[in-house]
C-alpha cells in the first residue's frame, strides 16, 4: 500500500485553447476538472495501476469535499483532515503545441492545532504502509521542518519515505534521511546553490544531496529524461513522447511509477521513464492507466553521457 501526504491539495481546472491571447476573449475547446496536488496525483497514478492507495488530505469548505469526491470515484482512500479554511482552486490553460500556463493559489493557512492532526493522522494510517510519499509545498502554518518530523515519525513505524519537496523545506528534511527524493533540475539547483548545465553536474549535484541524506535522488529532467542515483549505482533514462499534451503531473506519474516497481533499482526507473512519458500526452492531470504505457520504448544505461547539454539548463 501506498500512503501519500499532501499538505496544500487543490482542484486542477485546465482548459485547452487553441492559442493564449492576452486581453482577448478565449473560447476553450476542452475542459476538466481533477484533483490536484503532488500527493494526490501519486495516489491517482497508483489506483490507476492497481495499487492500493490512501490519500492523506487537509480538505475544508466545497473545493475539499469534491476533491474528495473525485479521488474516490478514481479508486483512492481518502482520510480528510477537516480545517477550517477553503481547499485551493488552481486553473491550467493549455495550448495545442503543449505550453501551458498556470495559476496556482496559495491556499488556506493551517492553525497549530491542524497541524498536529495532521501528523497524527499521518502516523495513525501508516501501519502496512510500504511507502509514505510526502508531497509538494507546504501550506501557510507548516514550518519548514514539518517534512523532517514527518520522516522521522514514519521511519519509526517502518515505513520507506519519498519525498517530493523544494527549497527549505527539502534541505531541513535532509538530515531526517528520506529513503528517495525526487527534484526536477531546477529544484535540484536550487538545493546545491549552483546552475545544472549538463549530465554531470546532476550527477554531482545529486551525489551531494545523497551526502546530506538522502538515500536516493529521482532528478526529473524533462525531455532530457530522468536520472537515478542510488547505493546500487547511477542510472540515466529517457522515454520519448510522440506529442507532449500537458506537463502537469508528469512528474508526480513518475513518482508513482518508481514506487509502484518497488522504489529502489533501474527497473524502478524504467517505470518512473514510462509513466512520466505517457502522462505528458494525456490532457490535463490525467494519470495514466498501464494500456497507455510504453515500457519497450525506455532506454536506460550506466554508461552516463556526462557532457549531454541539458535541453532547459537550471539556473537559480
Amino acid at each position: 500500500m501506498i500512503l501519500t501526504v499532501t499538505p496544500n491539495p487543490s482542484l486542477d481546472r485546465t482548459y485547452e485553447v487553441p492559442s493564449l491571447d492576452r486581453g482577448e476573449v478565449l473560447r476553450a475547446t476542452g475542459d476538466r476538472v481533477d484533483p490536484g496536488g503532488k500527493g494526490v496525483n501519486v495516489s491517482r497514478a497508483a489506483a490507476a495501476a492497481g495499487v492500493r492507495t490512501t490519500a492523506v488530505l487537509p480538505l475544508g469548505g466545497a473545493p475539499g469535499t469534491l476533491l474528495a469526491e473525485l479521488l474516490v470515484a478514481q479508486g483512492v482512500d481518502v482520510t480528510a483532515v477537516s480545517i477550517a479554511g477553503e481547499t485551493r482552486s488552481n486553473i491550467a490553460v493549455a495550448e495545442p503545441d503543449g505550453t501551458l500556463t498556470k495559476i496556482n493559489t496559495p491556499g488556506p493557512e493551517l492553525s497549530p492545532e491542524e497541524s498536529a492532526l495532521l501528523l497524527d493522522t499521518i502516523r495513525t494510517g501508516s501501519g502496512g504502509a510500504a511507502w509514505i510519499a510526502c508531497c509538494g509545498s507546504l501550506p501557510r502554518g507548516l514550518a519548514p521542518g514539518w517534512y523532517a518530523d514527518l520522516v522521522a515519525r514514519a521511519h519509526e513505524a517502518g515505513a520507506r519515505v519519498a519525498l517530493d519537496t523544494s527549497g527549505p523545506a527539502l534541505r531541513a528534511a535532509l538530515p531526517a534521511r528520506p529513503d528517495v527524493i525526487k527534484p526536477n533540475a531546477q529544484e535540484l539547483a536550487e538545493a546545491v546553490g549552483r546552475p545544472l548545465s549538463t549530465l554531470g553536474d546532476v550527477v554531482k549535484a545529486a551525489e551531494e544531496l545523497r551526502s546530506l541524506g538522502a538515500g536516493a535522488v529521482l532528478a526529473s529532467l524533462g525531455a532530457d529524461g530522468q536520472l537515478l542515483a542510488c547505493a546500487e549505482g547511477t542510472y540515466y533514462g529517457t522515454a520519448p513522447a510522440a506529442a507532449v499534451r500537458s506537463d502537469v503531473g508528469a512528474g508526480d506519474a513518475s513518482l508513482a511509477g518508481f514506487l509502484i516497481a518497488g522504489g529502489s533499482g533501474p527497473a524502478a526507473l524504467a517505470s518512473a521513464l514510462a509513466h512520466g512519458a505517457a502522462a505528458v500526452q494525456l490532457p490535463g492531470s490525467a494519470m495514466p492507466a498501464p494500456a497507455d504505457l510504453r515500457p519497450d520504448a525506455v532506454h536506460l544505461t550506466r554508461d552516463l553521457p556526462l557532457d549531454l547539454t541539458l535541453a532547459e539548463p537550471a539556473t537559480l
